[in-house]
């Protein structure tokens, strides 16, 4: 690139940038405003389940992690549904097997790096993007986070606890939730693991008990079945007492790690199974509280076994009318829009509650109700400018791997830890500072548009100055050089290449893939007018190479800087 243009186009950038994200002042932040916030979109979903191009590249940037040219031409031939039952039947790689092959190779042991190596591979060439997508979006409500020093000795357990999730994003809630509460990385995260029963002064430990009410279930405040919050003499109404996190916490004692006996060294953490990482953790009757245990109108008799006493909680959780719109909302948010209206998730819990054929927790027929829901499909939505949602890093980083055919000169997407928000993307898989994720469901940017109109924009909460900064740094460099240690992941140009000589061509394929033909006529106008700038000579070959190939870089880098990029319509 021709690095004077470059560099007044980044600052140019970064300032649309910062205020359209709220940043500042706040001046034009209702560009980005996240969802439609209390107004329902009106119209309905389009009248046919084929969808055209653009529609086609909408969804994918929804329902998987960015569209190609592959899946778009799949979805307008097969259609929304068919797309969808396929993406449902396809198979799961595991990352823990990605860890165990990698480790015997090489004759290494396990780190984190192995696990976002096969994350990276996955959400850059999984063929089953629709569980990637879900997965992802899961991890986001069922935190377990390398950050915790402990949890960070076991990363072959915390790839095995994001396959759990996998595993069961399009299976049934209650299975995914016992699934989530005995893994062992969620009892070494949340404290659950070799909890005892009270005796004496000691009282058992109330982490998992409160978070997964608070987070994983029904939610702080009792809600309408279309998510908004029932109130008693004006003020919400609480879920829950600590009379019922105290009773709560009796029922997670006595569960420990996984092996062949249940030894009083097994339970403290001696004796380790080999598999002990990744088995679900077992019963220890001799630490399990046997007391009476009252919560949630629910009662487990005095003398109940562990698994009679986390059954009927685990049950009691399950059957509460919180979780069809708490849960709900919170994947409409991580997938399609921050501010659904109250209709979008009152259908959604609809589907949790029941599939159409009396099955209560369905996560195909909630996936389902979620994706094409006229709010998510109606093309009406495009003009609501409250409709949407921000892009978080890691989104946007496999987006462009994924429209650019991205490779690994290693064959393993050496891709580090990106923490860091001003010298990288500011965001790794599994990597959220707490349990409340990367940012919160309701967080409201201050001092913006956002908040003046009563909406959220979760994803804000990561968003600043900085971040903004980092991230066209990042992409500046990403996009023409590659990424990964030593450059391991780099782009494939080869169409785009090919079109570099018409500069309405190339762009109209960038903003297919990137952008859903959504970009604005003014914004189409400017970075056609930026590519025409580079010149391609006519004389040297060498140099109209080098021209094409910046033509290539500065479409893609003005889209992906582009406000109307950052926010997933």
């Amino acid at each position: 690139m021709q690095q004077p243009k470059l560099r007044a186009a980044l600052a140019a950038s970064a300032f649309v940038l910062l205020t359209a994200c709220g940043g500042g002042s706040g001046n034009g932040s209702s560009t980005v405003s996240n969802g439609s916030g209390s107004d329902n979109i009106a119209g309905t979903a389009p009248a046919t389940d084929i969808p055209s191009a653009p529609q086609a590249s909408r969804l994918l940037s929804q329902a998987s992690f960015g569209a190609t040219t592959t899946e778009i031409d799949r979805l307008t031939s097969a259609g929304y549904s068919a797309w969808l039952n396929e993406q449902f039947s396809k198979p799961q790689i595991l990352h823990r097997s990605y860890i165990d092959n990698i480790t015997a190779a090489t004759a290494q042991g396990a780190s984190q790096n192995h696990f976002y190596e096969s994350f990276w591979q996955q959400a850059a060439n999984g063929e089953d993007q629709l569980r990637q997508r879900v997965s992802f979006a899961l991890s986001q409500l069922f935190v377990v986070s390398l950050q915790d020093s402990t949890v960070a000795n076991y990363p072959r357990g915390v790839a095995s606890y994001y396959d759990t999730l996998a595993a069961h994003a399009f299976g049934n809630f209650r299975s995914l939730l016992e699934a989530v509460t005995l893994h062992p990385m969620m009892g070494i995260y949340l404290t659950s693991m070799r909890n005892q029963k009270e005796s004496g002064t000691r009282v058992p430990d109330e982490n998992y008990a409160r978070e997964v009410m608070q987070l994983f279930t029904i939610g702080l405040y009792e809600l309408n079945p279309d998510g908004t919050p029932k109130t008693a003499n004006g003020k919400p109404i609480e879920t829950y007492t600590n009379t019922d996190i105290t009773a709560l916490a009796k029922v997670f004692t006595g569960w420990s790690w996984a092996g062949a006996d249940k030894s009083d060294s097994r339970f403290f953490g001696g004796s380790a199974d080999p598999n002990r990482d990744w088995l679900p953790m077992q019963s220890y009757p001799k630490y399990h509280s046997v007391s009476e245990k009252k919560f949630l109108g629910a009662t487990v008799p005095a003398g109940a076994t562990p698994e009679v006493s986390l059954k009927t909680a685990l049950d009691t959780l399950f059957n509460h009318p919180n979780v069809g719109p708490f849960i709900g909302r919170q994947l409409i948010q991580r997938l399609v829009t921050s501010n659904p209206s109250p209709q979008y998730v009152a259908r959604v819990a609809a589907a949790f509650a029941n599939n159409g054929q009396g099955v209560r927790g369905d996560m195909q027929a909630v996936i389902k109700a979620i994706l094409l829901d006229q709010e998510a499909r109606a093309d009406l939505a495009l003009t609501n400018p409250n409709a949407g949602k921000l892009r978080e890093p890691v989104v946007r980083l496999a987006h462009w791997m994924r429209a650019f055919n991205a490779k690994s000169t290693s064959g393993r997407f050496l891709m580090p830890n990106m923490d860091d928000p001003l010298n990288s993307i500011g965001q790794t898989p599994m990597r959220s500072p707490s349990v409340f994720n990367f940012y919160r469901p309701g967080y409201v940017p201050p001092n913006t548009a956002i908040a003046g109109a009563g909406l959220v924009s979760p994803e804000m909460q990561i968003t600043g100055e900085t971040s903004v900064v980092g991230y066209l740094n990042f992409m500046r460099d990403a996009i023409p050089n590659g990424t990964g240690s030593s450059r391991d992941v780099n782009p494939d140009y080869t169409i785009e290449l090919s079109l570099a000589d018409t500069p309405d061509a190339l762009v109209d394929r960038v903003n297919l893939l990137l952008l859903a033909n959504q970009m604005p006529v003014t914004l189409r106008g400017q970075i056609i007018a930026a590519v025409n700038s580079v010149a391609i000579s006519t004389t040297n070959a060498t140099n109209a190479a080098t021209a094409r190939k910046n033509r290539v870089n500065l479409a893609i880098f003005l889209t992906m800087a582009s406000p109307e990029y950052l926010v997933q319509k």
